[in-house]
């Protein structure tokens, strides 16, 4: 039984289920025990599943559940798979999201909602890993789905307030577009190949298709529109501060940890496909590159802490996009796996300052918090130093990866790994910016709040503290999974590129300290200057996209909805209704009952159609 597939996604669900079905009749104990302890269990499961692939990432194990579907020739089933990059993604999801739930415990406890939280959050869980084990895409596509409408319901959680609700539609209708497009993408793949199964899909791309074929370039640019949607990258990336309206747990889970990497895991899933369509696969690099430093000039306008992490997430991701444009599958994995410890413990250090600065956000308005808050400035630091690549930190070994992978490749490598370069340097700026400006200084509000922590919340941040520090030394067993590996090695590259790849993020955390810690430039007396106030304006926008979608999309949708006020197209077929019952009206006047009128009638029409044939 305990090396079923099928346990680890039905424990979240069958949390899910108890808390659903009870109404939120339950005590908060209980609530509680089953919200994390399903997680728990699932991340015990995990670990039993992924520890011999660990051991021989060769490795592979399915089962099928059940036949789901099946219509004339197509037959899907609900069938789970295990190898190396599934066993990653598992033990992220579950051992990552065990920690945020017990973090929640304590977090949530005040709020009438408790168990509706939990309930959503064991779903999300469940439909999170039916995504990553999912030997079919049109099984994948269902847990795809299930994270998205989680994510809606978690985003507009606190629906009382319009704006959150604003958000969760938001993110729900701009990650539709995506899906729209991995959906089209999956029929392209079925009527060429004749399959959703993931292996032999990638099985039929290679002995059908060639290099540069152009359902290879179809099907790719199709999935990457779905990649693009649910991992916020450009030019997708508008929903994701928003859905910062969420409780910060949730953030933590969906929005830093796991959601947002379905994109790199469907990218990293099918990569033979990619790999046939080269320049579909570059285009994932530049995205991501364009995306990192999109979000790198933006998060470091932000004054909101959470729409700083935001905008951070953002920025990570492209590094994960870049990774997989050069081919360094391998090494976003690794990212997607580091990022996930160091960012979370972000969150959630961000959530331990909210709540005892009483939901404050603002982070202008906080200073000299490291000696009232220290579990979360010792969180901030860890997780921010990892966040900046600093030297040995887990971020450190997986973004050196990517920036070496991508300097290895010919043509535009240079380029790629320059613009790689400048993004770890606005990294190591707003990253401290946060730092500085939260927890050194003088404190400009709440100068009595005390530190509201207990073990629930303690413990999690204990945890992520020690693996955002040692996390580089865990290396995803995902080299079998691909097997065309990036290729270079530590010495082939110059002492020159390590220090410039070394130094360049300490640069920024330097003048991140001048201008927030010593204090000895002023952002403000920068902002006097008319470029750069208008640079500041433009990047806190987030350059404009909303403004653009508004103006490209949501006016003229709503200015139609204005024309159709009163009902257009309702009052044709209003029309036609009362054509219709006025016809029926005058027939109905003609069923007298009358024999002799019927006769007459019949009469009446024979002599028409006798004249009639006789004109004609």
């Amino acid at each position: 039984m305990f090396d079923s597939l099928g346990l680890l996604p039905f424990l979240p669900f069958l949390g899910f289920l108890i808390l659903f079905l009870s109404g939120g009749g339950l005590p908060r104990r209980i609530v509680a025990v089953v919200g994390a302890g399903s997680i728990g269990l699932a991340f015990l499961q995990a670990l039993l599943l992924a520890l011999p692939v660990i051991e021989n990432d060769s490795l592979v194990s399915q089962q099928v559940i059940y036949s789901w579907m099946s219509v004339g020739e197509f037959e899907s089933k609900f069938g789970l798979y295990l190898d190396g990059l599934s066993s990653v993604m598992i033990l992220v999801i579950t051992g990552v999201g065990f920690l945020i739930h017990l973090y929640s415990t304590g977090f949530m406890r005040d709020d009438p909602s408790y168990s509706r939280f939990f309930a959503i959050m064991n779903l999300f869980v469940s439909s999170m890993l039916v995504l990553v084990l999912a030997d079919n895409l049109l099984l994948l596509y269902l847990g795809w789905e299930g994270v998205g409408l989680c994510s809606y319901l978690l985003i507009g959680f606190w629906y009382s307030n319009p704006s959150n609700g604003y958000a969760a539609r938001k993110a729900f209708v701009t990650t539709r577009v995506g899906d729209t497009s991995m959906a089209i993408g999956l029929l392209l793949l079925f009527t060429q190949l004749g399959s959703l199964n993931i292996e032999e899909l990638m099985n039929g791309a290679e002995t059908q298709w060639g290099l540069g074929s152009g359902y290879a370039v179809a099907a790719s640019l199709l999935l990457l529109g779905g990649a693009v949607g649910k991992s916020a990258q450009l030019p997708l990336q508008t929903w994701l501060p928003d859905a910062m309206a969420g409780p910060t747990p949730i953030s933590a889970l969906i929005h830093a940890a796991t959601m947002v990497t379905a994109g790199v895991y469907l990218i990293a899933r099918t990569h033979t496909l990619f790999e046939l369509a080269p320049d579909v696969q570059l285009l994932v690099a530049f995205i991501g590159l364009a995306t990192l430093l999109m979000a790198g000039f933006t998060a470091m306008t932000q004054r909101d802490i959470k729409r700083i992490l935001a905008y951070s997430t953002i920025s990570q991701i492209g590094y994960m996009f870049l990774g997989l444009g050069v081919g360094a599958w391998s090494a976003s994995v690794f990212h997607l796996m580091t990022h996930a410890f160091f960012k979370a413990l972000l969150f959630l250090a961000a959530g331990t300052v909210i709540l005892s600065l009483h939901h404050e956000h603002d982070i202008f308005k906080m200073g000299g918090k490291r000696k009232q808050l220290p579990i979360a400035f010792a969180s901030f630091m860890i997780g921010s130093l990892a966040l900046a690549a600093f030297p040995f930190t887990s971020g450190y070994f997986s973004k050196d990866e990517i920036l070496l992978a991508a300097l290895a490749i010919e043509g535009p490598g240079l380029w790629l790994w320059i613009g790689g370069v400048v993004g770890a340097f606005f990294t190591g700026i707003y990253s401290f910016r946060l730092v500085f400006v939260v927890f050194f200084g003088e404190s400009a509000d709440h100068h009595d709040d005390k530190e509201v922590t207990g073990f629930t919340m303690a413990f999690p941040l204990m945890v992520l503290m020690v693996f955002a520090l040692l996390g580089g030394f865990i290396h995803p067993p995902t080299d079998f999974v691909f097997s065309v590996e990036e290729a270079h090695s530590e010495h082939s590259v110059s002492t020159l590129i390590h220090a410039i790849m070394i130094a360049v993020p300490l640069a920024g955390i330097g003048v991140s300290y001048l201008f927030y810690g010593a204090r000895l430039w002023s952002a403000d007396r920068l902002l006097e200057y008319s470029l750069a106030k208008k640079l500041h304006g433009y990047w806190f926008s987030g350059w404009g996209f909303d403004a653009l979608y508004r103006g490209l999309f949501i006016k003229p949708l709503l200015g139609l909805a204005d024309l159709n006020r009163r009902d257009f197209i309702d009052s044709i077929v209003a029309t036609i209704v009362a054509v219709s019952e006025a016809g029926n009206g005058l027939l109905v006047r003609f069923q007298s009952g009358s024999l002799r009128w019927y006769v007459l009638s019949v009469v009446g029409g024979v002599a028409i159609l006798l004249t009639l044939g006789g004109l004609l």
